[in-house]
């Protein structure tokens, strides 16, 4: 279950696949310079690169922080 909700009738919010920027791995919400949606689950393996740091993940997003940034949260990771 999302940490925020997804209304059927918007495309404001909605699940993606990404890959995401993340030093560590212990966060459940990401800025949105540190997510790049791609197309499918696929694609999101391919660009993987842990070397990089560079993981990929279901998220849900983009929804807007109280400190007004862009925030993608985290539903899974795809390894």
């Amino acid at each position: 279950m999302s940490r925020i909700p997804i209304d059927p009738e918007s495309d404001v919010v909605e699940e993606h696949y990404a890959v995401i920027y993340a030093p560590r791995r212990h966060r459940d919400r990401f800025p949105e310079n540190c997510v790049e949606v791609v197309a499918s689950e696929e694609l999101a393996r391919t660009k993987a690169d842990p070397a990089k740091k560079l993981y990929a993940a279901k998220v849900v997003g983009p929804s807007r922080s109280s400190e007004g940034l862009r925030l993608f949260y985290l539903e899974q990771w795809l390894d």
